[in-house]
């Protein structure tokens, strides 16, 4: 078995009793990487001198001493590009770590790699990427998901151990299902945002992609905590997630949100789950059902807000503070209007016109003011569905994954992948979705993810079950 495609769990132990060292772990990404990364796409770049620089330096008696982790290519490295996938950041170097990034480094972790992802983190497919596709490991005709997609196909394809993402509306998650790893979205606030270059930065979470749930668990052990930094990062003990793992889940109450549950769904999607559901309801758990009212309004409430952030968050952005500038101008408004003309693809732009008109004279009580009373009835179903129930499941994605091009020109449709992972970003929850089997789709059994959602800072809880029925 090839190093990359072991788990953080055992070469850890393999890393302590000095069967192998560090520099051989780094050393085997990479060759993973120069053999598969021109067809698959995940990376878009590497420094495999820095990377094997920190190995032969790791810290072992760290938790993640030793081990190169994957990231998504918005958040800063010192030292290394920060494109976020867009020809608006070429050249820009990173000047200072990421909150995120201090704390892997801190627990041992070595940050290897930039992983491609849709511009700015707007889509679902890495489609919107400027600098390239990337591909499904899965089937190399298919999209990996996003906006994580380049971080979700290196774990699948073992060009990774495991990597950082970020979600804004499902963009860890969806993008784990489609490739079928793990990926968990935090709770809003539990791992800092500074050094992620914004996208909402009301829904912006960071969280792990793994191989396994323990691997997951051990990451999130060595992210969480409050960094003052960043005014919404959360001051809150951090647990040992890693001791939920390995507990029974015996008399645990599972939702199942009947607005989940419909027509629409691919039907290899709804088979897979309800399997996943069933054993769950072997291993003890009790299946209750719910409601969630506002399900219907999730997806309009969110491209109301995100677009409405990344407005704001974008406009630094205009070629003389931040990013590319235009070679050619006649004055200053010229200059703004050339530089992010030339500096942002079709998607970004699409959902910054989107974002400027909601928060625009005559139309911000009319649309924005009424999304942030939608999210609020949202965040209320959530509350009362658990004073029923200790965590809910649902599909993570309402389809397998779909060929590269396919709904390139109908982002409704491509919005609409979103349905089931939405919610939970405007609630702030936390998630995580885990592989539960497969779905036939075009001659090729593709993967499906199930999703576990949790209360508030109750990380526990969805890793526990996840990890019963991974064991399972």
């Amino acid at each position: 078995m090839s190093l990359v495609s072991s788990t953080i769990a055992s070469l850890r132990q393999r890393l302590v009793s000095k069967e192998i060292t560090a520099r051989d772990i780094v050393q085997d990404v990479a060759a993973a990487i120069e053999a598969q990364n021109a067809s698959l796409g995940a990376y878009l770049s590497w420094d495999l001198e820095k990377a094997l620089a920190e190995a032969d330096q790791a810290d072992l008696s760290q938790p993640l001493g030793g081990i190169p982790i994957g990231i998504k290519d918005n958040m800063n490295v010192i030292g290394e590009p920060c494109s976020c996938a867009s020809k608006m950041l070429s050249g820009y170097t990173a000047p200072y770590n990421a909150g995120a990034i201090e704390k892997l480094r801190t627990g041992g972790g070595i940050p290897f790699g930039r992983l491609n992802m849709d511009e700015f983190a707007m889509g679902s497919s890495t489609e919107n990427s400027a600098l390239g596709l990337t591909r499904n490991p899965h089937d190399l005709d298919r999209i990996p998901g996003g906006s994580s997609g380049g971080s979700a196909a290196a774990v699948a394809g073992n060009l990774a151990i495991a990597t950082l993402g970020s979600d804004t509306g499902g963009s860890i998650r969806q993008p784990a299902a489609l490739c079928g790893c793990v990926g968990i979205k935090p709770t809003y606030g539990r791992i800092s945002r500074f050094g992620l270059v914004a996208f909402a930065s009301s829904l912006d979470q960071i969280g792990p992609i793994t191989k396994t749930v323990e691997d997951a668990a051990l990451l999130l052990n060595h992210l969480c905590g409050k960094d003052l930094r960043d005014s919404t990062s959360l001051d809150v003990e951090v647990p040992d997630f890693t001791a939920a793992l390995g507990r029974d889940i015996k008399g645990l109450r599972i939702g199942l949100p009947k607005e989940y549950f419909i027509s629409g769904i691919h039907a290899g999607v709804s088979a897979s789950v309800n399997a996943a559901i069933k054993k769950l309801e072997s291993l003890g758990a009790i299946p209750v059902e719910i409601s969630l009212p506002h399900t219907d309004v999730g997806v309009s409430t969110y491209y109301i807000i995100a677009p409405a952030e990344a407005s704001a968050n974008l406009a630094r952005f205009d070629g003389v503070r931040y990013g590319h500038r235009t070679a050619e101008s006649k004055d200053l408004l010229e200059h703004y209007m050339k530089s992010r003309e030339e500096g942002f693809g079709p998607e970004v732009k699409r959902r910054i016109l989107l974002g400027t008109y909601v928060l625009s004279s005559g139309y911000y009580d009319a649309y924005y003011i009424k999304a942030q009373r939608a999210r609020t009835l949202i965040r209320q179903d959530f509350e009362k569905a658990f004073q029923q129930v200790d965590v809910i499941v649902s599909p993570t994605s309402p389809t397998p994954a779909h060929k590269l091009g396919e709904l390139k020109e109908n982002p409704l449709a491509a919005y609409l992948e979103d349905v089931f992972t939405i919610p939970v970003n405007l609630a702030g929850l936390p998630a995580i979705s885990i592989p539960c089997g497969t779905a036939e789709e075009g001659g090729k059994q593709l993967p499906v993810g199930l999703q576990i959602i949790g209360k508030p800072l109750d990380e526990a809880t969805i890793l526990r079950v996840a990890d019963a029925f991974e064991k399972a």
